[in-house]
């Protein structure tokens, strides 16, 4: 079955650098698009960042462009999510989701706190 499994959260100081990592299995990785959402408390789930099945496009939220970077690794069933300049607005759970299913298929989440 597909298993998505997000790590590399954690507390950072404003002005600081994370990277997250998913992992995926139990599907052909190459031949799907990926994504990087968010959810802080008391918001909705977010959009942050995609990118197609080969990496040859990406797209993010305004709030992130020019700050996150998402790439992907298809020999390694991986996607990244390279988070420079980060903000206490960051402050979420970061998920990883691929569109398979009728809701696409999501990670459990990694944690990220940005705060001085």
């Amino acid at each position: 079955q597909v298993q998505l499994v997000e790590s590399g959260g954690g507390l950072v100081q404003p002005g600081g650098f994370l990277r997250l990592s998913c992992v995926a299995s139990g599907f052909t990785f190459s031949r799907h698009s990926m994504s990087w959402y968010r959810q802080a408390p008391g918001k909705e789930r977010e959009l942050v960042a995609f990118i197609t099945s080969a990496g040859g496009s990406t797209t993010y939220a305004d709030s992130v462009k020019g700050r996150f970077t998402i790439s992907r690794d298809n020999g390694k069933n991986t996607v990244y999510l390279q988070m420079n300049s980060l903000k206490p607005e960051d402050t979420a759970v970061y998920y990883c989701k691929v569109p398979i299913g009728l809701a696409g298929s999501w990670g459990q989440g990694t944690q990220v706190t940005v705060s001085s």
